[in-house]
């Protein structure tokens, strides 16, 4: 199993380049299930969940051809309106594929997701939305099986709380359902607006995109489209927290402030400096102060980012609290920054960290995507050797991050 090995103590100083969004490329690819005719994406991440997808397309009927960072998905037939355990037991994001298999083939059996442990993501939210429109939904060994051998028809749909791939995926449904729909406290993330601009792209009729209300008239029929994805503002975020976690002068290209806002804000509030032109330029302070942060749905402070705060504020002077609204069991990465010596209390959906602690090498593992950056955060300042074992984790959403981080300085090195 590959592990990082880091050796912390040595500021970052250079440029990085931030990869296209993975939370925004996989919805992409789901959406070119709504249509026969060619979609082609630019600035796909290369990461392990986007490998995943493409092998799901493919075994539903998609061809799919990858070079670098663009893919050329086209679906002439759904084969097999089927997504496979096997195949989907490390991805969250399978759910994706319900929605537009339902919409374009009347039926679909999916797996229920897999992914990090980091507390329960219903899908509940999606089924109820589909009965909404029309399918029937049932349950069993397993698997959703959802039905709508007449096609889907527009309606409301108000979540119960914000879902982001809830939102995508009856957004998905809802363009080729007949007639009207209306999707109420619909989550605002970037990533849904982008899809609704690929979807917009290949022919779909959609109002709101981006707000809590989303509005959609069905249309018949989808065509191909070509649509760059958005650069991944929580691998933008991780970079920026490595700059003033080491002290040191980074400069983010490709990133875009306004997807950061709640993440530079509090970084100023911590004392770290933020340039924003063209690129997103930040340089770590002499002396960090505490700062709390409670994780919202956009465009507040992000949860994908909330395991790489923590990191920052163990290096910062005083006690802050990190309050967790989003996942019921997210601090799985306290415990291994305590073994580099964090002093963390964890009470129910808070955290108290305690600053600032000098961090020592360690071994660790990583529990998920976002635990795995918190750990590589800490191990950039730690003394002597951290080892990350289970990287697999990072893998699925961060692409090369060890050659990004050692191009600006950092010792980082992965090994088998």
């Amino acid at each position: 199993m590959e592990k990082f090995l880091i050796h912390g103590g040595r500021p970052l100083h250079g440029r990085i380049a931030v990869s296209g969004a993975k939370n925004a490329a996989l919805p992409a690819m789901a959406a070119a299930l709504l249509t026969g005719e060619p979609v082609r994406l630019e600035n796909v991440p290369r990461v392990r969940d986007i490998r995943t997808m493409a092998r799901l397309l493919g075994t539903i009927g998609a061809e799919v051809d990858a070079a670098g960072g663009r893919h050329t998905i086209r679906c002439g037939e759904i084969r097999s309106p089927e997504a496979p355990y096997e195949l989907v037991k490390t991805m969250r994001a399978s759910s994706l594929v319900l929605g537009p298999l339902v919409a374009r083939a009347g039926r679909a059996r999916v797996s229920l997701p897999g992914g990090c442990a980091i507390g329960a993501r219903p899908i509940n939210l999606h089924l109820q939305g589909l009965e909404k429109l029309g399918a029937r939904i049932r349950q069993e060994h397993g698997y959703i099986e959802a039905e709508a051998p007449n096609g889907l028809r527009g309606g409301e749909v108000r979540f119960e709380r914000i879902t982001v791939t809830g939102t995508e995926d009856l957004l998905m449904a809802a363009v080729l359902a007949e007639g009207d729909t209306v999707l109420e406290n619909a989550a605002r993330e970037p990533e849904v607006a982008d899809l609704a601009a690929l979807l917009v792209r290949m022919g779909a009729r959609i109002e709101g995109a981006g707000t809590g209300t989303i509005r959609v008239h069905g249309v018949a029929r989808l065509a191909g489209a070509t649509h760059a994805i958005i650069p991944d503002r929580i691998e933008a975020g991780t970079f920026l927290l490595a700059g003033a976690i080491t002290g040191g002068e980074l400069a983010i290209t490709g990133a875009r402030a306004d997807h950061l806002a709640a993440l530079i804000d509090r970084l100023r509030e911590a004392g770290a400096e933020i340039k924003v032109g063209e690129d997103i330029e930040v340089h770590g302070a002499g002396r960090l102060a505490s700062v709390d942060v409670t994780t919202e749905e956009f465009p507040g402070f992000a949860t994908d980012l909330q395991a790489q705060w923590m990191a920052l504020m163990t290096q910062a002077h005083g006690a802050s609290t990190i309050t967790e609204t989003i996942f019921e069991n997210r601090f799985m990465h306290a415990l291994e920054l305590a073994r580099m010596g964090a002093d963390i209390v964890i009470e129910g959906r808070q955290a108290v960290v305690r600053g600032k602690t000098p961090l020592s090498g360690a071994g660790v593992i990583a529990s998920d995507l976002r635990a795995s950056a918190s750990l590589v955060l800490a191990g950039l300042v730690a003394a002597d050797e951290t080892v990350v074992d289970r990287v697999y984790h990072i893998d699925r959403g961060y692409e090369k991050i060890e050659e990004k981080l050692s191009a600006v300085g950092a010792r980082i090195r992965r090994v088998g």
